[in-house]
C-alpha cells in the first residue's frame, strides 16, 4: 500500500432513469477526481433505483459486456482513477434472477474484479415500503473477493453484507487493508444502525472502510439514509455526508494502519 491514498465515496439519489443516473455519476466522479481522488466508490444501485424488478432485468448485462460497463471503463480511463462501481444487475445462470454485482476498474479502464453480493436483504421494515425481498430478483453470490491495488489489498462488500462480521473477517484473512461498502441502506435501518455498523466493521478488523450510500427520497418512493462515510481503523470518521447527492473524501494512510495493527494486534489475538 502506498503511504497515502485519497478516496471518495459518491452519494447519489438514483432514479429509475438510467441515462440520468449515469450522467450524475459521471459528473460526481469528475468532481471527485478534480479534488484529488485516486479511487472513487459509487453506491449500490448507482445506475438504477427501479420501480419494479422488470427494470433491473431490462438493464442487466453479461459480465464484461454492455453499455453500462463500457461507460464505467471509459470514465475510469478518462479520469485516470480506480472506480468501484457499487452494484449493478449482472446476468446469472438463471433467466429469472440476476446478480447484484460490484465491479472494479483500474485507471486504464480494465475491469479487474467483480463481486456478486452474498447476503440478500429479505426483511420487513417499518417504512413506507415495508417488505423487502431481494431474493425474489437476485441470486446470491458465494465468493468473498479481494483486489490487489497499488494502494494495498481492497475487500469488496455490498450493503446488507455490513451485518455479517464473518464476511469481513474472511476479507481480512485474505489480506484486506481497506474495504468498500457501497450501499442503499433504508432510512429506517440507517438511522438505527448505519454509523454503528460502519465504525464497528472498521474497528474490529483494524481496517479502513469506505461506505458509499444512496441518500434521499427516490422517485420509486423509497427513502435511503445517506450519511456516506470514510472510517479509519480506530473507528474515527474521516468524512461524512448528510443526505442528497454529494462526495465524502478522505485520505487513507499506511502508517496509521500499521500503527494501529501493531499497537493493538487484536486480529493476531483471535482464538476462533
Amino acid at each position: 500500500m502506498m503511504e497515502e491514498l485519497k478516496v471518495s465515496a459518491i452519494q447519489m439519489v438514483s432514479s429509475d432513469q438510467l441515462k440520468d443516473n449515469l450522467k450524475t455519476a459521471n459528473g460526481l466522479i469528475n468532481q471527485a477526481v478534480s479534488n484529488g481522488a485516486q479511487l472513487v466508490v459509487l453506491p449500490e444501485n448507482f445506475g438504477l433505483m427501479p420501480k419494479h424488478a422488470g427494470q433491473l432485468f431490462s438493464i442487466s448485462e453479461t459480465l464484461g459486456e454492455g453499455d453500462i460497463q463500457s461507460f464505467l471503463s471509459k470514465v475510469a480511463n478518462e479520469n485516470d482513477c480506480w472506480i468501484v462501481a457499487g452494484s449493478m444487475p449482472i446476468k446469472s445462470t438463471r433467466d429469472d434472477k440476476v446478480y447484484a454485482t460490484c465491479l472494479v476498474y483500474n485507471p486504464v479502464g480494465e475491469q479487474v474484479a467483480h463481486y456478486h453480493k452474498i447476503h440478500l436483504f429479505d426483511a420487513d421494515i417499518s417504512d413506507d415500503k415495508g417488505r423487502y425481498r431481494e431474493s425474489d430478483t437476485f441470486l446470491a453470490g458465494d465468493q468473498p473477493v479481494v483486489v490487489k491495488t497499488p494502494f494495498g489489498v481492497m475487500g469488496l462488500s455490498i450493503c446488507y453484507d455490513l451485518r455479517f462480521p464473518e464476511l469481513y473477517r474472511e476479507l481480512i484473512q485474505q489480506g484486506a487493508e481497506f474495504i468498500v461498502a457501497p450501499s442503499a441502506f433504508t432510512e429506517t435501518t440507517g438511522q438505527a444502525h448505519w454509523a454503528l455498523l460502519c465504525r464497528t466493521r472498521a474497528v474490529e478488523n483494524a481496517c479502513y472502510l469506505i461506505a458509499a450510500n444512496q441518500g434521499g427520497v427516490h422517485n420509486n418512493g423509497r427513502a435511503t439514509y445517506g450519511h456516506s462515510m470514510i472510517v479509519d481503523p480506530w473507528g474515527k470518521v474521516l468524512s461524512e455526508l448528510s443526505v442528497k447527492e454529494g462526495i465524502a473524501t478522505g485520505t487513507l494512510k499506511k502508517s496509521t494502519l500499521i500503527n494501529i495493527r501493531t499497537s493493538l494486534p487484536a486480529i493476531q489475538h483471535r482464538r476462533l
